[in-house]
């Protein structure tokens, strides 16, 4: 028997999925929450084998509850179960330990599906997010060849992205070490490239981890 929770804010959708799932075979709801705080002490409480788990609801949302569930109950498979399609809650559901991403326009029975496949060890994602998910790694395929390195940058890439890591727009930069915005700019798109980053916040995260701090 696989015992389930569900966590979602809109009470006629869990309770309909409730139902649902009663009535597929080997498959009990042991509870049905309306916040991450009560599917935190409800999976403490009845232990389920899957806690579907919607992203957004109010208080700890749902990729919280889930990090937090996967830390304290690491034998709980957790499935997004929600509406967004964003790749950002994607990722982070992923991250925070989720099994599975499924989204809310998806028929029953592969709900039910998705379930039984993730008891068995598997991994699911709803085919329109796991468009994404490959687009997204095939975009940074070619950027894992080598690991970023401090030592790659220039004298003056460093002085850039100090500044960058200060909060410093191109123009301040520019007027800061006597250079054109558009030296600034050829600067800084080749400290993204050596460092394998995207845009300028992971440049000012990346100097932030290692602990490029603005001197002066």
């Amino acid at each position: 028997m696989i015992k389930i929770l569900i966590a979602d804010d809109h009470f006629l959708f869990r309770e309909g999925l409730a139902r649902l799932l009663n009535d597929a075979p080997e498959m009990r709801v042991v509870a049905t929450v309306a916040s991450g705080e009560d599917a935190l002490v409800r999976a403490g409480e009845f232990k389920p084998d899957v806690v579907l788990m919607d992203v957004n609801m109010p208080g700890i949302g749902g990729v919280e509850a889930a990090r937090r569930l996967r830390e304290h109950h690491p034998q709980m498979h957790v499935l997004m179960l929600t509406i967004s399609e964003k790749e950002s809650d994607l990722f982070d559901a992923i991250r925070a330990g989720a099994r599975g991403y499924l989204l809310k326009n998806m028929s029953g029975a592969e709900v039910v599906s998705a379930i039984q496949h993730v008891c068995a060890g598997e991994a699911i994602i709803a085919p329109a997010m796991a468009v994404k998910l490959l687009t997204e790694f095939a975009t940074r395929a070619p950027q894992t060849a080598g690991a970023p390195n401090e030592e790659e940058l220039s004298a003056r890439e460093r002085e850039v992205l100090e500044l960058v890591a200060r909060g410093m727009s191109n123009k301040e930069i520019a007027a800061q070490l006597a250079l054109s915005p558009h030296t600034v700019k050829a600067h800084l798109r080749s400290i993204l490239d050596k460092l394998h980053l995207r845009s300028r916040a992971q440049a000012a995260a990346w100097a932030a981890r290692r602990g490029i701090n603005p001197s002066g």
